[in-house]
């Protein structure tokens, strides 16, 4: 009986399915920056460790073309850059190519659907592209190109504007841009074969004056869109027209506890595959706000906030599966892994953890 326990559980080991997940450096020194590869084992929680496939300078966001073929990394600086790299069999990855993206400090990257573009947001520049992506996975021309204008309140953060995210919908239908330096989430139609992005109507949706809107997250199964404001220690939740594009307010909540008093700024925002609830991390309260998302009405509840284990968590995570979240934390150089409830979402800290400097974008190739 005891040898066919030691057989099962050999078996169960053995069985135990590992996926792999990318990180984004741009930690110092400047040698150390580049693109780390890990292993998740799906059962325990456990990581490899790191693995540099890459050694690319400012490599601050990646994102993965649907196939899981290829990966494309940011490359901040004046004039900006986007670089392909071919995924091998074994998760190494080769450089194709770079290609401008027409404004400085580009921070933030989405391949469309149907992998023929990959759109781009210029923070520094305050302007969005959108650059073709070839059969072989190589950047091309570039396609489209969207130079915004205005300011904000803040006279230190919002002089002129500061595109920090963009994003397509799952129809590949519209472009969603929060910009930091304007105060308004950006709506452009947009034409996947052609690669163009015209102004949508309404145009924007705004958020409170100062707030900054970061980043935006579409709810899965659709009718609702969530906007951490990176100044405002805030989340904006909107009804969403997928037939418009149109965003309609619908509530504020905050990331913070009442009684914080420290600097704090929000970084990076993932519905889970679930479409219960909703993360944000806390840069300098450093954690993650966990909010249930209540029923049909698409609204906020705060769960809890949970410690990243670290400094500054400038992003994080979520595997395929939503067992698993990832968080990077960029000051104190190391990632954590957490445990997801999958009744209430949750967070269990595993103390599983892994040295890496200046750890930025965690990213999941799609599961094949």
């Amino acid at each position: 009986m005891k040898s066919l326990a030691a057989l099962l559980l050999a078996l169960s080991v053995s069985f135990a399915e590992e996926i792999p997940f990318y990180v984004g450096s741009t930690g110092k020194p400047a040698e150390t920056q580049g693109i780390y590869r890990f292993m998740l084992d799906l059962d325990s929680g456990k990581i490899s460790a790191p693995q540099m496939v890459a050694n690319a300078k400012r490599a601050s966001w990646l994102a993965i073309h649907p196939t899981g073929d290829f990966l494309y990394t940011t490359a901040e600086g004046q004039p900006g850059a986007a670089a392909a790299y071919a995924i091998g069999e074994d998760g190494a990855v080769k450089l194709l190519n770079q290609q401008t993206t027409g404004g400085s400090g580009p921070t933030h990257l989405w391949v469309d659907d149907a992998g023929k573009n990959l759109l781009v947001a210029n923070y520094g520049g305050g302007s969005i592209a959108c650059i073709a992506i070839k059969a072989d996975g190589s950047l091309g021309e570039q396609t489209a190109f969207v130079q915004h204008a205005g300011s904000s309140v803040n006279p230190q953060r919002q002089k002129e504007p500061h595109a920090h995210g963009i994003y397509v919908d799952a129809a590949d239908k519209f472009v969603y841009v929060p910009d930091l330096g304007i105060d308004k989430v950006l709506i452009y139609k947009f034409d996947p074969a052609k690669g163009t992005l015209t102004p949508n109507t309404p145009a924007f949706a705004s958020v409170a004056p100062g707030g900054g809107p970061r980043h935006f997250a579409l709810h899965p199964a659709g009718g609702f869109a969530y906007v951490n404001n990176e100044m405002g220690n805030t989340v904006d939740v909107f009804k969403h027209d997928a037939e418009t594009g149109a965003l309609e307010p619908l509530q504020t909540v905050p990331t913070l506890p009442a009684d914080f008093t420290g600097n704090n700024s929000t970084a990076e925002i993932f519905v889970h595959p679930n479409g219960r609830t909703v993360y944000v991390s806390n840069r300098g309260h450093d954690s993650i706000a966990v909010f249930a998302v209540e029923g049909s009405t698409g609204k906020l509840r705060l769960i809890e906030h949970t410690p990243t284990g670290g400094k500054t968590p400038r992003n994080f995570g979520i595997d395929p599966t939503g067992k698993w979240l990832i968080a990077s934390n960029q000051s104190s150089d190391d990632i954590f892994v957490f445990r997801i409830d999958p009744a209430t979402g949750k967070l269990t800290a595993t103390g599983v953890t892994a040295p890496l400097p200046g750890p930025m974008s965690v990213l999941f190739p799609p599961r094949k």
